[in-house]
């Protein structure tokens, strides 16, 4: 698939998605190319697994909530790491789609310090996982957790997020092979949810 070396078409963003597909630069060159996996990596909304000794150190974590407060922040966190495959193009590219209401962040706050979040693309009933930061112990799960509990809310049938992590693989995310990720892709895509 084409695209712009400065700007992905959010058209094409979202049909890249619609169809199995995503974007990464990369860290080389910057150059974007597009990617499928199988498997893939989803986490289950129904029920979203939460560690019960995680649960319980989140009721007393001293974090606040916010979502699409700071995308374009919160995705140059994801970013700011040794190495990336977030580029300046994937930030502008985002923070467009982000701006024609498809793509989303949520923010970790410790008082009015931002130490955690993530950011990812929503379509129709599919909400896809890019990535994640912390700068406090926890604060990317405590995202993650609101996120899954935002989508469960608003009825969102599917929560992808590539691959699986040690991270991830602590709050039930399954790999699912190409055939059923296309069914479970094709039944969110049948629903439409606000965010």
């Amino acid at each position: 698939m084409p695209s712009s070396p400065d700007l992905i078409p959010p058209e094409l963003l979202l049909r890249a998605y619609a169809q199995g597909y995503f974007p990464m630069a990369d860290e080389a060159d910057g150059e974007v190319r597009w990617y499928t996996a199988d498997p893939r990596a989803v986490l289950p909304l129904d029920p979203f697994h939460v560690p019960r000794r995680f649960r319980r150190w989140l009721r007393a974590a001293p974090f606040t909530y916010t979502r699409d407060r700071c995308f374009e922040q919160v995705i140059r966190a994801c970013a700011d790491r040794e190495s990336t495959w977030i580029s300046e193009t994937i930030v502008r590219s985002y923070a467009r789609l982000h701006e024609r209401g498809h793509a989303h962040s949520v923010e970790v706050w410790r008082e009015d310090a931002l130490v955690g979040g993530l950011y990812g693309v929503r379509l129709r009933g599919a909400f896809f996982g890019e990535s994640m930061f912390h700068r406090e112990e926890g604060a990317s799960k405590a995202a993650l957790v609101h996120l899954a509990e935002r989508l469960q809310e608003r009825g969102f049938r599917l929560l992808e997020i590539q691959m699986i992590t040690p991270t991830t693989e602590q709050f039930g995310a399954r790999a699912v092979g190409r055939a059923e990720y296309e069914e479970l892709l094709a039944d969110a895509l049948s629903v439409s949810c606000e965010w």
